[in-house]
């Protein structure tokens, strides 16, 4: 029985051995070696190495921020991507541009950039404390890295997809007598869904592993403002190998569960609109 499908283009051998050859290199034998590691632990040493304190509170954080960083960028980013595809306005093509400043730009350039504009006596922390708030070296700090890093994802998933949204489906909802509300919510906001949830997806892990940004301003307090990558690290300056793979196993293992389930929601949305 012939597994796949016979191609007329040839090379099929080749190309499959390829992708499994970096896939195996770059993916799966790092993720091997991880849980190995954490298997040769034992369950008692590695929930004991996850349970603790400073542990518990540096994956929350992480999680907590990113998720919310996330969230954030699905909302403001398809916003932007709607202004940018169905506008003409002056400056339009600087914006544009300036979208993808996250991906050129040095993670840790960011980071001392946004300490330099939000510290106390920055531009903006000096606004923000005379409003009595405080963002740098605080968690507020920590989701302006994160939302920062991870608004292009956003963007440009959804861009293409509202190129192609055909404006005459909306013309024809407003003749059948259908508010712009109704419109968004039963005609546009079901077409967008799919990719708005794959830039999200892909900002909330953009977020998670964040380090280089982030350290910068976040002030790095244990067990107040110490992110899970950074505990990492130091696990590892200390030579405790160990723990720094058991969070490292935790980070792994509720990060799929989150994916998991956006992915679920991908595919829900996706059958709906008849797309699957």
């Amino acid at each position: 029985m012939r597994i796949v499908a016979k191609s007329p283009m040839p090379g099929f051998a080749l190309s499959a051995g390829l992708v499994l050859s970096l896939l195996s290199l770059i993916v799966l034998l790092p993720i091997g070696a991880l849980l190995v590691r954490g298997a040769g632990m034992g369950l008692t040493d590695l929930a004991t190495a996850i349970s603790g304190e400073r542990v518990r509170s540096a994956l929350l954080l992480s999680f907590r921020s990113a998720l919310i960083a996330a969230a954030f960028n699905l909302v403001f980013g398809v916003l932007v991507a709607w202004v940018l595809v169905r506008y003409r306005f002056p400056g339009r093509r600087l914006i544009d541009a300036a979208i993808d400043l996250p991906f050129a730009l040095p993670t840790a350039v960011a980071g001392i950039a946004l300490t330099a504009l939000y510290a106390p006596n920055g531009v903006f922390g000096q606004i923000a404390a005379e409003a009595g708030l405080r963002i740098a070296y605080a968690p507020p700090g920590i989701l302006v890295a994160l939302v920062f890093v991870g608004l292009p994802f956003v963007v440009r998933t959804v861009q293409p997809v509202i190129a192609e949204v055909d404006r005459e489906v909306e013309e024809a909802s407003a003749t059948l007598g259908a508010s712009r509300l109704t419109t968004l919510r039963r005609v546009v906001a079901p077409v967008l869904m799919p990719a708005a949830l794959t830039g999200f997806a892909l900002a909330l892990a953009r977020g998670v592993g964040e380090y280089g940004s982030v350290i910068f301003i976040a002030g790095n307090l244990p067990m107040k403002t110490e992110i899970a990558p950074l505990l990492i690290v130091i696990r590892l300056e200390e030579f405790d190998v160990d723990g720094a793979a058991a969070i490292g196993i935790a980070m792994l293992g509720i990060s799929f569960a989150m994916l998991l389930l956006i992915n679920a929601v991908q595919v829900w949305s996706r059958r709906r609109i008849g797309h699957v």
